[in-house]
């Protein structure tokens, strides 16, 4: 009987085991599938930063590009507090002069903040490029130089004007050298204002230092009145920046993303907030107390300057989306996230599902180059419009260009 006994029991305890083995199995993956998935989201800011945010260059309105004693021209350009304009055009009966600013360019904001406009002659400088002798012509190698015995004010007079809402600057150009002893016609000429990163101007001093040997950009100006070398280098260094401000990530169930409604006014939760200073508290304590939100991450704790990063890990459970916000820091109002949704349990890289958005909260100027934006401590003029994704008004780099998502 015992050996019958232990000739069943055998098999019977075999199964058994199997039984509790596969029991165990189901239960880990069960355990497995129903635990939150820890991820980590990063956001880059990979924007390359340019030495210009404008630049450009200008000619006569005649039949000739010269400006002629008596002639006028103008450029049109934005800025905030702390940039300058510098432009550059020869004092055409010249060996190597060339009229230009002072170094980082003409002043266009007061110390309370206030558009300078009006006669700004008195910016203008006449500079000898030291690369020509003055009365021979010949070659010569001395540091650039004021002109001197000269008022080049009395030679062009410069005025500007000045729209608050866009803030743009008009800067009309007159030739008013006519019936002088340095009576001369200008050259066509290049102007450019130089970026600003919150603390500094990317390029203190554009075109040329005073007191040093010229290049050959400033110097086919000042000696032939050619602009084409300097605008090649302005276009190559000219293009919109941005810083980005800390993330807010939000984890949440459903089909419509808690943080915006494109075609819908923003609803008063702080995207706002986001958008126009970058503030993410708003935002962060309103979603908090919406159902369907299950928790909100903050990436960072600063604005993301170009070249740096910033992340925050989060738990999703399965069927959970994520989504996430972040300022176009030289903006009004703009700011990106992403325009699809995106499930919790994706990985890799989720640039592509990122666009920039307009949030309809304040008026847009250009960006990096706005004096109501928060870059240069201004408040944003009010307007109430529907979110929508930025057009082609403004150069801006391609989404790819200045931001990066990448989930692991």
């Amino acid at each position: 009987m015992k050996k019958t006994f232990l000739k069943i029991a055998a098999p019977v305890a075999g199964v058994l085991a199997a039984l509790m083995l596969s029991s165990c199995d189901n239960s880990d993956n069960n355990m497995m599938e129903d635990l939150p998935l820890q991820r980590t989201i990063t956001f880059e800011n990979v924007v390359t930063p340019k030495d210009f945010v404008q630049s450009g260059s200008f000619q006569g309105t005649g039949a000739s590009p010269l400006i002629m004693p008596g002639q006028t021209t103008s450029i049109t350009f934005s800025a905030g507090k702390t940039q300058a304009l510098m432009f550059a055009t020869m004092y055409g009966a010249s060996k190597d002069w060339f009229f230009a600013s002072q170094q980082p360019g003409i002043k266009l904001f007061d110390a309370n903040g206030n558009a300078i406009t009006g006669d700004v002659s008195s910016s203008v400088l006449l500079w000898d490029n030291g690369t020509r002798d003055n009365i021979s012509g010949a070659a010569e190698s001395k540091t650039i130089a004021q002109v001197p015995n000269v008022n080049a004010s009395q030679l062009m007079k410069l005025n500007l004007s000045y729209n608050d809402v866009t803030s743009q600057f008009t800067l009309t150009i007159t030739n008013t050298s006519g019936g002088t002893a340095n009576e001369t016609p200008f050259s066509p000429g290049v102007w450019a204002v130089s970026n600003y990163n919150g603390s500094q101007l990317l390029n203190s001093a554009p075109f040329f230092t005073p007191n040093a040997l010229s290049n050959p950009e400033i110097t086919d100006i000042a000696q032939m009145g050619n602009i084409d070398k300097m605008k090649t280098k302005l276009n190559a260094n000219t293009g919109i920046m941005t810083g980005l401000s800390p993330v807010l990530v939000v984890v949440y169930q459903g089909d419509k993303n808690p943080i915006y409604e494109l075609g819908k006014v923003d609803n008063g939760l702080g995207l706002k907030d986001i958008a126009q200073f970058g503030n993410v508290t708003k935002l962060q304590n309103s979603l908090k107390a919406l159902p369907n939100v299950k928790n909100v991450y903050i990436a960072g704790s600063a604005p993301v300057t170009p070249g740096n990063k910033v992340m925050t890990g989060f738990r999703a459970d399965p069927g959970d989306k994520i989504a996430y916000a972040t300022m176009f820091g030289f903006s009004n109002d703009w700011f990106y996230a992403n325009e699809q949704s995106i499930d919790g349990n994706a990985t890799g890289d989720l640039t592509s599902k990122t666009s920039l958005f307009d949030s309809g909260t304040g008026i847009d100027q250009y960006p990096g180059a706005g004096n109501h934006q928060a870059l240069f401590g201004g408040t944003p003029q009010s307007e109430n419009t529907v979110i929508s994704k930025v057009g082609t008004l403004y150069p801006v780099p391609a989404v790819q260009n200045v931001i990066k998502v990448t989930v692991n």
